[in-house]
């Protein structure tokens, strides 16, 4: 197993992408704290799917956005493990606001979304890091998005913040570096719950996507492992998982 011996925390890990990568990490030997803010019995049946799959996991809650929350979080898993090797700054949070409704976009909508998606994903790092190098090191792995690079998405403010994200998980890596490795996924459209987006939404996107679908949950899932056990030569790296559209674009109409 690739993770055998080691410690993670899936933050926003029991529900959608969260979910899957809590589960593909225990499944290669992790111990996983499964966090989630609100979504408690969601939280109970991932750590109960590990368990019956032979593998070991406990949900935590705690909102990013406050950095004793966190504090807290890290500090159970340093008391019941001993050591942390993996973060998975998984949770976020938004609200569709069409961009062009520039006084739809709230003072409250900023906030939080700048605090789960930013912010929160800051104090976990911050709060990560000692117990890591206590072990030698580790790896953190941001979920930002695909929005990033396109500017669409959800909201502008929601945009902004992934790609504030994808510009401090380069920060972290140079400032964390050699010890340990800071990488981001950048998922498109996902089949999932986040942000209530309806499912024309996700058809559409498969339509006009290069490769005339979206990514699956488990294919994230695959990205966050690969960065986290495998790619032990790639740090302030970005990857997309987006079925090629935010490069390739609505692929044109082939000649008949």
């Amino acid at each position: 197993m690739k993770l055998q011996g080691k410690v993670a925390i899936v933050t926003g890990g029991a529900t959608g992408m969260g979910r899957a990568i809590s589960a593909a990490l225990a499944a290669e030997g992790a111990r996983v704290l499964v966090n989630y803010r609100a979504s408690a019995d969601a939280a109970r049946e991932v750590v109960a799917d590990i368990e019956r799959a032979g593998g070991r996991a406990v949900s935590h809650a705690a909102n990013v956005e406050y950095d004793d929350e966190v504090k807290a979080m890290v500090a159970l898993v340093e008391q019941r493990w001993g050591r942390l090797d993996l973060l998975v700054n998984n949770a976020g949070w938004s609200k569709i606001t069409p961009h062009w409704k520039l006084d739809a976009l709230t003072d409250e909508i900023w906030d939080r979304t700048l605090n789960t998606n930013l912010r929160g994903a800051f104090y976990c790092c911050r709060a990560a890091v000692p117990l890591m190098r206590k072990n030698g090191g580790g790896s953190i792995v941001n979920n930002a998005s695909a929005s990033a690079y396109s500017a669409a998405g959800s909201s502008i403010v929601y945009s902004a913040s992934k790609a504030a994200m994808v510009n401090m998980t380069r920060s972290l890596a140079r400032a964390l570096a050699p010890d340990i490795r800071v990488n981001a996924i950048a998922p498109g459209l996902v089949h999932t719950r986040f942000a209530g987006w309806p499912d024309e939404a996700f058809e559409a996107g498969g339509e006009v996507s290069p490769l005339k679908r979206i990514a699956s949950v488990e294919e994230v899932a695959a990205t966050v492992l690969f960065l986290a056990a495998d790619a032990t030569a790639i740090t302030a790296e970005t990857i997309l998982i987006d079925c090629g559209a935010t490069i390739l674009g609505t692929p044109r109409r082939r000649r008949p």
